[in-house]
């Protein structure tokens, strides 16, 4: 099949040559439909985390179902599916108390390794072994995946578009519905307007939440986000044009601070904004990711003292097979907007060029469509 490898930050990736060995017991193939390129990937060709190379990239993807490893009877051939970058052990102890995104066995095996389950890849190419991208690897033909990270949806869902329910909606609705559990009511404030941020914005739409202030240095993205349920922008490039900083604009429109406030960047400065934005009791929600050794500051004496928190959330701390066949149906029925998400689409090959797009930051999610 025809695979996107990485090798190294200086190597432009390639689309090359890979075979794809036969899934194993408790795993599926899966004929990929649609993949979304995200700023995670983004970090990998960078070479800001520690990601084992070579490697097949990708993480958020659809498609079908194709063959089934021995004791499978969760999936059937001809299933549709979308892509869950955590696939739960479902032995572990968290998976086992009900917080899948923490499964431990994808922290300390799958995710850092670059393998599956079993500590193998099915990955190769030219005899050389490959890494699997968070027991995903989507930006392919066809994955093999551990039956657990292959989520089964409703068949009448578009697959080119419900893809980025994998990462972006999981991640941004989750993180507002499950990891911050915001109140009807509440004040949020989400920095970073991208693919994540705006569904933490239509997340805290669906929470019920009072007061939505995007904000975001491209004004483009901000009015986007009063479509998804915001009821105020922050112009951060105008703002500090003006020598102020988002944290002072955001006081003049919630004088108090806000009760929620959702970093969906992840750099140092955005971070401590996010902080410096809470009012009495409120949640700072780490939902970006930093490169690796990133450090931020905060003064742990106005945190006590406001009964403040710092939350990071994971994956939205979602619960794949429960959350992710949930968000198609509110897709479904028109709860939640997916189609303005979509940028555009690029076949397998074109996905040097996606990267291009992301990085020059004009797009939210490109599609790789094999």
């Amino acid at each position: 099949m025809k695979a996107v490898v990485f090798r190294d930050p200086e190597t432009r990736v390639r689309v090359v040559d890979v075979d794809l060995a036969a899934p194993k017991a408790g795993e599926v193939r899966v004929r990929i439909a649609a993949a979304g390129v995200c700023h995670s990937d983004l970090h990998v060709k960078r070479g800001e985390w520690n990601a084992p190379a070579p490697m097949v990239m990708g993480h958020e993807g659809s498609g079908v179902v194709t063959e089934l490893g021995e004791g499978v009877t969760s999936l059937a051939v001809g299933d549709h599916v979308v892509l869950s970058w955590v696939p739960p052990c479902g032995e572990c102890r968290y998976c086992l108390q009900g917080h899948e995104a923490r499964c431990q066995k994808v922290a300390t095996v799958v995710a850092p390794r670059g393998v599956l389950f079993d500590g193998t890849s099915r990955l190769s190419s030219g005899g050389e072994s490959l890494h699997h991208y968070l027991a995903v690897s989507s930006f392919a033909e066809e994955v093999v995946v551990p039956a657990s990270g292959a989520i089964k949806v409703r068949d009448d869902a578009p697959l080119d578009v419900i893809a980025v329910v994998g990462c972006a909606v999981a991640t941004g609705v989750g993180a507002v519905l499950n990891t911050a559990a915001v109140e009807p009511g509440a004040t949020v404030a989400v920095i970073g307007c991208g693919g994540v941020g705006l569904n933490v914005v239509q997340g805290a739409k669906l929470a019920g939440a009072e007061r939505i202030i995007a904000i975001d240095v491209v004004p483009d993205k901000t009015r986007m986000a009063l479509q998804f349920g915001a009821t105020d922008r922050i112009d951060a490039s105008e703002v500090a044009g003006s020598g102020r900083d988002a944290v002072e604009r955001l006081f003049e429109l919630v004088p108090d601070g806000v009760d929620y406030a959702f970093d969906a960047i992840g750099r140092t400065s955005t971070t401590e904004q996010a902080i410096r934005m809470l009012g009495l009791g409120g949640a700072a929600v780490i939902v970006g990711l930093p490169p690796t050794g990133a450090r931020a500051s905060f003064e742990p004496l106005v945190l006590a003292e406001a009964d403040q928190r710092i939350l990071g959330s994971n994956y939205g701390s979602v619960r794949p097979s429960i959350d992710i066949p949930a968000l198609v149906d509110r897709y479904m029925d028109g709860q939640l907007k997916l189609d303005p998400l979509i940028s555009g689409r690029r076949p397998l090959g074109e996905a040097a060029e996606a990267f291009d797009d992301l990085e020059a930051g004009g797009v939210l999610r490109t599609l790789l469509i094999p």
